[in-house]
């Protein structure tokens, strides 16, 4: 295909020369004239290895070439592929004007152009900044209609420096954030040839992935070097610890626990949180983001708390109190806390879980109920129908299938506060539903 690349920094560059590579015909855009220059002599503006004998090679058999005139860039290709830098501002904000500024040179040079023409964003973008600027600013200079004579895609890159070209080729996933199915078919031509898994999705959910890669990323190198600073204290290998840790591939180093949902509970990870993070106090380290942990965790107790506020007065059900589906342990389980809460408050609230019945709990749960909430005995009913029946709220508060199977049977009108993602389509039932964080 016959690409413009806008925006010869890095990834830009690493962009146009691997796709010219691969076949396409590809034309640079930048405003620096040095850059350009050094192109079209089939030098490199980066550095990065290997790249250099790429750029000379796609040279040389006319696959590549640069400019510095958009509009000529524009009429002769059918893509472009937007790739300059959104820097931060002073208050942390991104600063869009070199998006900005190309979209407004890209909507200019199609106020000429005929055939169906797409733009792909690789720049990353806050999600919504295609939706609300970037097709607005297009449109705008180039008077014509998204999905009718211009396509737009988000395909975000996923590349390091260092090990870009590898990275290009064989990248963790391909994302294709498609404003309409011809867009993105056009982006999957582009990128077909590239094997790795294959994400068609949203625009906004593209724009999302991105940052959602880099802050997994800065807080996985985080984490790791406060572990480091208190192996340290306590004269213990950080390395082997990491090792040891990483090796586990079924939950530490896997999907396990990355679904958005309600706070964590149990006996275990409020207690041995809040245990280490008292030791590195005594050991005189800072761990700021291992601090922030439980009071994160507070948050999402909270936000269902101030939620339910909002239905003063209304009978409230909860389906579920243990901190995990098919326990009986309910030590440290958020649910209990939000039920605490609003019974102090004044509200009716019933209960229901099988699992925690109070005729059939021995030893520590015994205790903790008659020590620490022998009142919840008293909103606990024995009947699930009880809670269908006589409730105007229904928080589900973890994913038995049990309550997957009740949702049919809910009264029209019930509010539905999902802590778990029950099910994924609610569009059938008549309630009034709210995810928790979807």
């Amino acid at each position: 295909m016959k690409i413009s690349v806008f925006g010869l920094g890095y990834v830009g560059c690493v962009t146009g020369v691997c796709l010219a590579q691969l076949g396409h015909e590809v034309i640079g855009v930048d405003i620096n004239e040095k850059k350009v220059k050094m192109i079209n002599e089939g030098k490199s503006p980066i550095i990065e290895k290997g790249i250099e004998q790429i750029i000379k090679f796609v040279v040389n058999e006319n696959k590549l070439l640069a400019t510095s005139n958009a509009s000529e860039a524009i009429q002769k290709t059918d893509v472009a592929i937007v790739c300059v830098g959104t820097p931060s501002n002073k208050n942390g904000s991104l600063d869009l004007k070199h998006i900005l500024n190309v979209t407004e040179q890209i909507g200019k040079s199609l106020i000429n152009k005929n055939n169906y023409f797409v733009v792909i964003i690789r720049s990353t973008v806050f999600p919504d900044t295609i939706q609300n600027i970037i097709i607005p600013n297009i449109e705008k200079y180039s008077k014509k209609e998204v999905g009718v004579d211009f396509g737009i895609c988000m395909c975000p890159e996923f590349m390091r420096e260092g090990s870009s070209i590898y990275d290009f080729y064989h990248p963790p996933k391909n994302v294709v954030g498609e404003y309409d199915r011809r867009s993105g078919d056009i982006v999957i031509k582009i990128f077909g040839k590239i094997n790795a898994p294959l994400f068609r999705t949203k625009v906004k959910i593209a724009e999302m992935v991105k940052y959602c890669d880099n802050c997994f990323h800065a807080l996985k190198v985080t984490f790791a070097n406060e572990i480091g600073n208190i192996c340290k204290k306590l004269g213990i290998d950080s390395h082997e610890v990491m090792d040891i840790f990483c090796a586990d591939r079924k939950l530490n180093i896997s999907p396990y626990y990355l679904k958005p949902g309600f706070a964590f509970g149990g006996s275990c990870l409020p207690k041995d949180l809040q245990a280490f993070t008292y030791e590195a106090k005594h050991l005189d380290v800072d761990v700021p983001v291992l601090d922030s942990i439980l009071p994160s965790n507070r948050k999402q107790i909270d936000k269902i708390v101030d939620k339910l506020l909002e239905y003063k007065g209304k009978q409230i059900g909860f389906l579920g109190l243990s901190f995990k589906a098919s326990t009986d342990d309910l030590r440290e389980s958020p649910l209990v806390a939000v039920v605490e809460t609003i019974v102090g408050k004044g509200f009716s609230v019933r209960i229901y879980d099988r699992y925690v019945s109070l005729s059939n709990l021995i030893g520590a749960n015994k205790d903790y109920i008659e020590r620490e909430i022998p009142h919840i005995a008293t909103l606990m009913v024995s009947n699930v129908s009880d809670i269908i029946n006589h409730s105007d709220v229904i928080v589900i508060g973890n994913k038995s299938d049990e309550y997957k199977m009740l949702i049919k049977h809910l009264k029209k009108g019930t509010v539905v506060i999902d802590l778990v993602r029950i099910i994924d389509d609610w569009s059938n039932l008549d309630v009034e539903y709210y995810g928790i964080c979807w």
